[in-house]
Order: structure tokens, then C-alpha cells, then sequence
């Protein structure tokens, strides 16, 4: 199973699931393949000749070793699974576990917070996009792999997780303790009326559910008049591919390029396959939290001009992996290719950017967010206090998207 986002969730929801390839490989010819192995063998046995400690030199022990540092030299999503990994991945794609709220991966060789989920335990501890975990419990992150760390950071619900957070922007260093939780959060929501014209409704992250949930939205803001839309993807770290594409044809033409990816032995292109049934103008707001199948959508919608996109510019988070079992229980997870918008744009490490700047800081979204949820729920932040904003927080952002959507409809009447 293909999936757009490459980032692993610490929540009540899937490792947003991986290729899963037979146990079968075709070899590439190598030429110096067998001088290499011949090496390789050679230094194997140095190693348990000669080794200090002959309790660490197990032929196992050697090879994962040697499997883990290959992956890792390769770039910082690929990973070697040993069994014990292999099997919690795929117990994490068939069900909810406890967590803290978080999607991580890796940036620059440092443990990142790819987004924290609204009212989770993550979110509630003041965690923000761009954090850097540098510890778990007390250990050091350094040269940790993503399997490594869901592994120290899920558990069961009340149990609790220590962590030293750097903030890059101020280079504040702090230490939270935060408790496990079952975190269910929809995927689509908010939905209401804007100045009685625009529709408004935020897609949180992308699983299966997420088409039918914004059909449902969209149908009840269209009988309430809506001439136009605004989608919010600010802070959706992403989810599936397959939702990314039911949405995204939601607003294109059938046969519209929605996505492609692009490797050594597997380019595909992901095609609109429904009619389009919006045709309203739209607004998508983005920002450095919005990932993998979020800035697929978007830079689809962008490509074909379907949406003006207001924010900032985007994670940055394409490419794919796939999973390659091996004999003895454990897998590879392996870089297979990199996604491209329609135009042929590469996402990975560049992000989509915005046609409409307007920035926006990670401490405002939290407030905004903090801000929302207390007005829908006001009983749940009684004795709160201390967590709200001392004033009313504006959504600029938002505000920037109606007031293009406005000017779009004004122009289109004079027509």
C-alpha cells in the first residue's frame, strides 16, 4: 500500500502505511558485487575474531548492525526493521494506540515535530511544528531512526514520556513530561459560513473517511449558500495517497494530473477519475505544518488553478517508501521514489509555495486553535484560564483568503 505521508503519527490512527513488497527481489547486475561481499565477509569475521566483547559479535547481531548503517547512509526515511520493528509497524497500520498527538520525522538529522494534533496531550503540552526532540526519557535522540522513536514514544494510554524539546527559532531548551492518551480527532471539521458567502472547513489529516466526511461538509455549505470555499490544511501533517487523490479530484476535471511520482523502477501518474462536482472559487490555506498529502493536494488545486493558496510555504515531505520483507522476519524500508505536482515540481525538501504570503507564528496557530475549541466547548477549559490568550486572537490568514475569494467573486459578477 502506497501512502503520501512519510512521517509517522504518535496518535490514535495508522502509520499511514507503506508499500508492502514480496519477499521476491529482482537483483541489479552490480560488477563489483562479489569483490564487495568478498570485503564485507572478510571484515565480518575480523570483527568476531577479534572483538573485545565476544557477546555482541553474533552473526545476527553483525548483520543487522551492518543492515541499519547502510540504510541510514542512504537518506534519513530509509531504515532496516529488524522483527520486533516489522511487526509493531504492521500492528500500527491495523489500529489506534496510545500516544502523545505528534507527527515526527526526520529534518536534518534531527528528531523533528512535523505538526501536534489539537486537543492532544502533545498540543496541550505547548509542543509546535519545527521542534526538535533531543531527548526521550532521558536519552538522546542523536542518530535516532523514526521506527526507533515511535517505539520510545508510544505506550499505553496514562503511562507518561519525558522529553527535552529544542525550539529552533529562540533556541529555548525545555523539559515536558507528558501523559499517553487514545487520541481520536476528526478529519474533517470547523465547518460553518463566512460572511454569508464563503464556506469554510479544515481537513485535519487525510485517512479513509476523509472524502465522505468533506462530501458531507461541502453539500451542507453549498445549501447554505456558499458561492465560494476556503479548505484549511494549516498543521495536516498529511495521511494516504488514496485520500489525497478523492479529495483533490473533488475540484478537477476527470484526467487532470493530480500527482506523479517518479523513481528508478517505478514512475506512476495518479489521475482525476471522478467528474468534478465543485466548481466554486476556493482559497487553501497552508502553512510549515501542512505535509506530504496536504501539499499534494495543494500543489495539485495550485497547478490547475483551482485554488489560490494563502499561508506559508509547506513542509516540504515527498517521497516514498516502500517495505521489503526478508526471510527471517525483519523488512527494509526503502526510498522508492519522490512525488512531483502536475507541473512536475518536485515536493521533497522544497515544500509548496504559497501564491499569497502572510506569516504567520506557530505560538498564534496554537492560540487560534486553543481559541477555537473553547468556543465550541467552553465547559471543557473551565480552570484553564492560564492556557488562553490575554486577548481575542485574528486569523490573518483567513481573513487574507475571503478577502481574495471576495474580490474574485466581485470580478467574476462584472463579467
Amino acid at each position: 500500500m502506497k501512502c503520501a505521508t512519510l512521517v509517522v503519527l504518535i496518535a490514535a490512527n495508522t502509520i499511514l502505511g507503506l508499500r508492502l513488497y514480496s519477499k521476491e527481489i529482482a537483483p541489479e547486475p552490480e560488477e563489483s558485487a562479489y569483490d564487495s561481499i568478498e570485503l564485507f565477509t572478510r571484515a565480518l569475521e575480523q570483527i568476531r575474531r577479534n572483538y573485545v566483547d565476544d557477546e555482541k559479535t553474533s552473526y545476527r547481531d553483525l548483520i543487522h548492525g551492518a543492515l541499519q548503517g547502510m540504510m541510514q547512509s542512504l537518506d534519513e526515511h530509509s531504515q532496516f526493521l529488524d522483527e520486533s520493528m516489522f511487526e509493531d509497524m504492521q500492528e500500527d497500520t491495523k489500529g489506534q494506540f496510545g500516544g502523545l498527538g505528534i507527527v515526527i520525522s526526520i529534518r536534518e538529522g534531527e528528531l523533528t515535530i512535523v505538526s501536534p494534533m489539537e486537543d492532544t496531550p502533545g498540543f496541550r503540552a505547548g509542543l509546535m511544528s519545527g521542534d526538535r526532540i533531543m531527548e526521550i526519557d532521558g536519552i538522546s535522540t542523536e542518530g535516532v531512526t523514526l521506527p526507533e522513536a515511535v517505539k520510545q514514544l508510544r505506550g499505553e494510554p496514562g503511562t507518561k514520556v519525558s522529553l527535552k524539546i529544542l525550539r529552533p527559532k529562540n533556541q529555548d531548551v525545555r523539559d515536558v513530561e507528558i501523559v499517553r492518551a487514545d487520541i481520536q480527532v476528526p478529519s474533517v471539521k470547523d465547518t460553518r459560513m463566512l460572511d454569508g458567502l464563503i464556506g469554510y472547513t479544515r481537513i485535519t489529516q487525510f485517512n479513509e473517511p476523509t472524502a465522505d466526511s468533506l462530501d458531507r461538509e461541502l453539500a451542507s455549505l453549498v445549501e447554505q449558500g456558499a458561492q465560494a470555499l476556503v479548505i484549511d490544511l494549516r498543521n495536516n501533517p498529511g495521511g494516504l495517497l488514496s485520500s489525497a487523490i478523492e479529495v483533490s479530484q473533488k475540484f478537477l476535471n476527470r484526467s487532470d494530473i493530480i500527482v506523479s511520482t517518479q523513481g528508478r523502477r517505478d514512475d506512476q501518474t495518479y489521475r482525476a477519475r471522478a467528474r468534478r462536482h465543485i466548481d466554486l472559487p476556493m482559497a487553501l490555506l497552508v502553512n510549515g505544518g501542512s505535509a506530504s498529502a496536504s501539499e499534494i493536494v495543494a500543489g495539485a488545486l495550485q497547478d490547475h488553478r483551482r485554488a489560490v493558496l494563502v499561508g506559508e510555504k509547506t513542509f516540504g515531505k515527498g517521497s516514498v517508501q516502500s517495505v521489503l520483507p526478508l526471510d527471517d522476519g525483519s523488512a527494509l524500508r526503502l526510498t522508492t521514489a519522490k512525488y512531483y505536482t502536475p507541473s512536475n515540481r518536485l515536493i521533497h525538501e522544497r515544500g509548496i509555495e504559497p501564491d499569497i504570503v502572510v506569516p504567520m507564528s506557530p505560538e498564534t496557530w496554537r492560540d487560534l486553535l486553543i481559541q477555537r475549541a473553547r468556543e465550541e466547548n467552553p465547559e471543557a477549559f473551565e480552570g484553564r484560564e492560564e492556557d488562553f490568550p490575554a486577548e481575542p486572537v485574528v486569523d490573518l490568514q483567513l481573513e487574507r483568503a475571503v478577502d481574495v475569494l471576495k474580490g474574485i467573486m466581485a470580478y467574476t459578477a462584472k463579467r
